[in-house]
């Protein structure tokens, strides 16, 4: 995957947890990538010895850093490619980062008339209650989305649940589960034809190194 500068697989990678299971992947996929990075501040971190750059962003970012192409592929978890609904090729389950998005609340929940839910993921939570033929008012948060219920915000709330501890911490339960997230790979879809080959590799490594790891 070494070449020219044009030829470098430029890399969105989630900054966080995603991006130390990402990178620990990566190595066991024969990639020399070295741990100190696993805590750098660079926004961008250039792999010449594997032909790859990493850009460093948020992980709601990603897809659209794929999207525009200044990024020919990126690591990212299934509820923000829900969220966001970005034109990009998802090429892989990585299988990591494993969490779940739910409806949680307090446990004295009862239905309401014009129910409020609060979460990070407006689109998936509309999309779900409507699904349901449940009229809710969505109402969207960037941080903290526990507090919603506690300070009657919200009657319920969508997110991220990944051992629970934080809910039962907060006196909150986990209501029903709405699907099962883990990280994904994702291609821009001129750089999937124009890099193809060094995509595919890329995709063949970490597939086989999954399947070693099953």
């Amino acid at each position: 995957m070494s070449g020219a500068s044009k030829d470098i697989l430029k890399v969105a990678m989630p900054k966080g947890r995603i991006y130390k299971q990402a990178s620990k992947l990566f190595r066991e996929a024969g990639l020399p990538i070295p741990s100190d990075f696993d805590d750098t501040r660079k926004l961008i971190i250039e792999l010449p010895d594997v032909g790859m750059e990493f850009i460093m962003a948020k992980p709601v970012d990603v897809p659209t850093y794929v999207e525009y192409g200044v990024a020919d592929i990126g690591i990212v978890g299934k509820d923000v490619l829900m969220e966001e609904d970005k034109d990009v090729y998802e090429l892989l389950d990585l299988g990591i980062a494993k969490c779940r998005m739910s409806v949680i609340s307090m446990p004295d929940w009862k239905p309401t008339i014009n129910p409020r839910v609060a979460t990070k993921y407006p689109n998936v939570a509309s999309a779900y209650f409507r699904e349901l033929g449940q009229q809710v008012e969505v109402i969207k948060l960037n941080g903290s989305i526990e507090l919603a219920p506690m300070i009657g915000l919200a009657d319920r709330i969508v997110d991220m649940v990944e051992t629970g501890e934080t809910l039962r911490e907060n006196g909150l339960v986990e209501m029903e589960s709405i699907f099962g997230i883990t990280s994904r790979l994702i291609a821009n879809r001129v750089s999937y034809r124009m890099k193809n080959e060094a995509i595919q590799s890329l995709c063949d490594r970490l597939q086989e190194t999954l399947a070693g790891r099953a």
